[in-house]
């Protein structure tokens, strides 16, 4: 018999022009205002989803990448997605709100301020999505750091701000018989200076009943070995295999087993973004169709990943291999290996055009298809890859979202994958009441 799954959402174009490019820009809604996203965030809670992910990167780029990545709106322009969380909150009542957070530029102290105030006001559904991004690094005046390095530092941010979020111990009274609010000297009134902050506490807020979760992505491994020790939820990437999916769900769990935390303690989810159609045949016809793209193809698709990997790929030989050292190393383990996949030296054109090509999910290799075969591909995960469940990716836009769940909600309902309700509890509830 099938089991419940997690299911969540991440909105990969972050606070920008969401639907830009596609004809759903002609809705006319206006990105900048809230209604867009309110609208869409309450279809999300009716689908029953656990949480949305914000995605965010504070900066637009190299100089040399700029054009890039505002041509087509790929790498901005962004707002700040915390700023948009209470609006989200105010439309909604179960569903966990995760935007993306630098570790690497926001003050430990005022990051676990904002987050305390944040989750006491949505009732603890309040998510972070941890990144460790080091290419914003120069807008905040600090130097960049080696990737392992700036996961270090994140592991300083993140134990920091726990610190800071339990400074109030049992100080809490809150006694309005003789109005005795807290008592001064049960509050943790530490010093910390570690390797990368500087930080007093006690926090200037009250304590949580839980701590805000962490979602953190990252296939490298130095971040999983941060998802196993620090994550609550690790975004995954993985082939469309039950065993690819198995072999990278031991690996999290290995890395959280040698923390001395448990496969209990965080959930697994892997991200897809599906293309729902009517029919395997309005399938078969999509797929052929991108088995050959042409020059004008090929241009968009390498727009899209300089983007993504802030590296021009307009500017380097279709007909030759991408060169050693092209990328910066502040580009994701993960980024360059989801271009390269397991043929490094091959040409660019040949890289970009299995990019370009889409795949059916019925025969495992890409998200195209109909409801019922993205279902049997999600139960097929859950019962013999013992996966927690899936976060699809999308533009966070009404059309979007009803064309990618419209049909396929009824038919999770309907297998017993999705659930029907919510718990009480807040975004931890939502991924732990099963």
């Amino acid at each position: 018999m099938a089991e419940l799954q997690h299911f969540g959402y991440f909105f990969s174009r972050g606070f920008g022009p969401q639907a830009w490019g596609r004809s759903d820009w002609d809705w006319g809604h206006d990105w900048t205002k809230p209604d867009l996203y309110q609208q869409s965030v309450r279809a999300l809670e009716q689908a029953g989803m656990d949480l949305v992910i914000a995605e965010d990167a504070v900066s637009l780029g190299s100089p040399d990448t700029l054009d890039l990545r505002i041509r087509q709106a790929y790498g901005g322009p962004k707002h700040d997605p915390l700023l948009l969380a209470p609006s989200l909150f105010a439309a909604t009542s179960h569903i966990g709100i995760a935007p993306t957070v630098n570790a690497g530029i926001t003050p430990p102290y005022l990051a676990a301020r904002q987050f305390a105030t944040l989750a006491h006001l949505s009732s603890e559904r309040l998510g972070i999505n941890l990144v460790t991004d080091v290419g914003s690094a120069r807008h905040a005046g600090l130097p960049p750091l080696p990737h392992d390095q700036a996961y270090d530092r994140a592991e300083e941010w993140i134990t920091l701000l726990r610190r800071l979020w339990h400074s109030w111990g049992d100080g809490h009274v809150g006694d309005p018989s003789d109005w005795h609010f807290a008592n001064g000297d049960a509050l943790d009134a530490f010093h910390h200076e570690g390797p990368y902050f500087t930080a007093d506490g006690p926090l200037n807020a009250l304590p949580l009943d839980s701590d805000p979760v962490v979602v953190s992505p990252g296939g490298s491994g130095r971040g999983i070995r941060f998802a196993g020790t620090h994550s609550d939820v690790q975004l995954a990437l993985a082939p469309l295999s039950t065993a690819a999916v198995t072999a990278y769900r031991a690996t999290v769990i290995d890395a959280a087993l040698a923390a001395g935390r448990t496969a209990a303690d965080l959930r697994i989810l892997f991200v897809l973004k599906a293309q729902i159609v009517s029919s395997p045949a309005e399938a078969d016809r999509i797929v052929d169709a991108s088995g050959h793209p042409s020059d004008q193809d090929l241009p968009t698709a390498a727009i899209a990943w300089s983007s993504d990997s802030e590296t021009d790929l307009l500017a380097l030989d279709l007909d030759g291999p991408v060169p050693a050292g092209a990328f910066g190393e502040h580009v994701s383990a993960g980024t360059v290996r989801g271009l390269l996949g397991d043929t490094p030296d091959a040409p660019l054109r040949e890289l970009l055009t299995r990019k370009a090509r889409l795949g059916r999910i019925s025969s495992r290799s890409g998200f195209v298809g109909t409801a019922d075969e993205f279902a049997d591909f999600i139960e097929e995960l859950g019962s013999d890859a013992d996966n927690d469940g899936i976060v699809f990716s999308g533009d966070l836009h009404p059309a979007q979202v009803y064309r990618m769940l419209g049909d396929l909600v009824p038919v999770l309902r309907r297998r017993g994958l999705l659930r029907r309700e919510y718990g009480a509890g807040g975004i931890r509830a939502n991924l732990f009441d099963f």
